[in-house]
């Protein structure tokens, strides 16, 4: 199975993203017709009926609750500021602490993907040691900074211009798609790490290596 196929299976498959966009287009559209708190209240119900989708495809209850919960705090802010914009100010700040981990972990010399690596294998491997390791996880985790960093710069200047269209657009633009680009280079840092690393150590002649 192809790499891609399988990233976005994991995430959902082609039902995750539609989860993911429809309360933005239902929200976006309402918006343009109805009163901005009667708009929330349809991109909250529309929510609700893909939870209830959701439970009945047998999908994990912590995914289908997390998303319907993200639906209605984003509504909830709307109806306290009464700006349709701030229904995506969540993900905007969300986006901007995911690049500052990111990014700043690749500063620290811990690119985020390794550390994650390491730790889902035991946390015994010396990864920082190996350069081919370490520049796999440095490039997969400023893969994620850029996907990142983009969705803050862009729907920040967005929210900023008050463009509530645009910022479901971008929303739906840089979601699924851009998530699926940077884990197929997470994907490809993680199978490096195990053919190089595991595959060595599994050798009759590989000593011991340090852990840093």
């Amino acid at each position: 199975m192809p790499a891609r196929t399988t990233v976005l299976d994991q995430m959902g498959g082609v039902a995750g993203f539609v989860y993911s966009t429809v309360p933005v287009i239902v929200f976006v559209t309402a918006n343009t017709f109805l009163p901005l708190a009667v708009a929330a209240g349809v991109a909250v119900a529309t929510g609700l009926v893909l939870f209830i989708v959701r439970l009945l495809r047998g999908e994990r209850l912590v995914s289908a609750v997390g998303s319907l919960l993200g639906v209605a705090v984003a509504a909830g802010i709307v109806a306290w500021t009464g700006s349709a914009r701030d229904f995506f100010v969540i993900g905007i700040w969300a986006s901007l602490a995911g690049f500052v981990v990111t990014f700043g972990s690749v500063l620290a010399r811990r690119p985020l993907t390794g550390v994650i690596w390491n730790v889902l294998h035991g946390g015994t491997h010396a990864w920082r040691s190996d350069g081919a390791v370490r520049t796999a996880h440095d490039l997969a985790t400023l893969a994620a900074a850029s996907v990142f960093g983009s969705r803050f710069a862009i729907q920040q200047w967005l929210y900023l211009t008050d463009s509530t269209g645009g910022l479901g657009l971008a929303r739906i633009v840089m979601g699924t798609p851009l998530t699926v680009l940077a884990a197929l280079v997470v994907v490809w840092s993680f199978r490096r790490s195990t053919r190089r690393l595991i595959a060595a150590g599994s050798r009759p002649d590989a000593g011991p290596r340090p852990v840093t």
